[in-house]
């Protein structure tokens, strides 16, 4: 559905970004992460065909953003982060606007626009005018003007900034919606964790370029290839025969402790700990935790990020 190939665009001396590669297809919802300016903004508007490249290529539904735009547009929902609201226009008029805009025949347009408005749920606020809103429910109502036209591929650039914790939730449960209709969506933020439990792939984007791009757990995976697991003890005092009896276990790299808290390192490529938990029960050893440590994707995007502006 989406494919780059050594996506770039110059200005002058700099680099906006450099060798983006992307593979997506149907369903894919896909979180573009990284700092402002990393570049994010401007993969999304090339795709878009709303900017050219300097060099490289971009496919949308295997049509060229060369030689095929006018199709791409058609294929093709942008929300840019911040968009504009007509005061004087009611929800449903806005709408209507639009979907006028995307020549939508008058006998279906009022259809589509309802039909919009009950999948971003916000049916109830059909004859507001659109600059009474809130922030959340203007981020909705752009998201229904871009589906009018029902496009295949989705590019969303911001739109959880400056949601309150309600809203976001509410448009993370749009976003895996439609990416269960189907659609192929990219989304882009510098909120890491939104994306984590959203997106089935994700990128990191620093300085222009594309550091990691794969699947969640692959990504948290590159980070931190072994398992670590936290065990807090219930007497302080088993501390020693703890780190002990763990240590001799052949899957074991190193154990730390502070006070009763044990940090025990396995080796690389080992996931199956589960005889640890009866080891310690079984020499006595209580515990009131033994969980493995979770590395979120703010972990991640700070360990590949680190320095990588200057090996740029």
């Amino acid at each position: 559905m989406i494919k780059t190939i050594k996506l770039t665009k110059k200005y002058d001396d700099m680099y906006a970004i450099r060798d983006i590669d992307l593979d997506l297809g149907q369903g894919d919802l896909f979180g573009f992460i990284g700092p402002n300016g990393a570049g994010k903004t401007t993969t999304m508007r090339i795709i878009a065909t709303l900017l050219e490249p300097t060099e490289g290529e971009a496919y949308v539904c295997d049509y060229s953003i060369y030689t095929h735009p006018k199709e791409i547009r058609r294929l093709v929902g942008y929300m840019p982060d911040f968009f504009g609201l007509y005061d004087d226009m009611t929800v449903i008029e806005y709408l209507e606007f639009f979907a006028a805009a995307y020549r939508i025949g008058p006998q279906m347009r009022r259809k589509r626009c309802n039909e919009m408005l009950e999948v971003v749920d916000l049916d109830f606020k059909r004859d507001a005018y659109a600059n009474t809103l809130s922030r959340g429910q203007t981020q909705r109502l752009g998201l229904a003007r871009t589906l009018l036209h029902d496009p295949a591929v989705l590019l969303l650039d911001e739109p959880l900034s400056g949601l309150d914790p309600r809203a976001r939730i509410e448009m993370r449960r749009l976003m895996r919606r439609l990416g269960e209709m189907g659609k192929t969506i990219i989304v882009s933020s510098h909120i890491l964790p939104e994306l984590a439990d959203v997106c089935n792939k994700v990128g990191i984007i620093d300085s222009g370029k594309m550091i990691a791009s794969n699947d969640v757990a692959t990504i948290i995976k590159q980070v931190s290839p072994n398992v670590t697991l936290l065990i807090d003890l219930m007497r302080a005092e088993d501390g020693s025969k703890a780190v002990d009896l763990l240590s001799a276990q052949s899957i074991v790299q190193s154990v730390a402790i502070t006070d009763s808290l044990l940090r025990v390192t396995l080796k690389p490529e080992v996931e199956d700990y589960s005889g640890l938990g009866m080891l310690l029960a079984s020499n006595g050893l209580a515990f009131r935790k033994f969980a493995q440590e979770e590395i979120n994707l703010e972990s991640a995007f700070m360990a590949f990020t680190k320095g990588a502006g200057a090996k740029i």
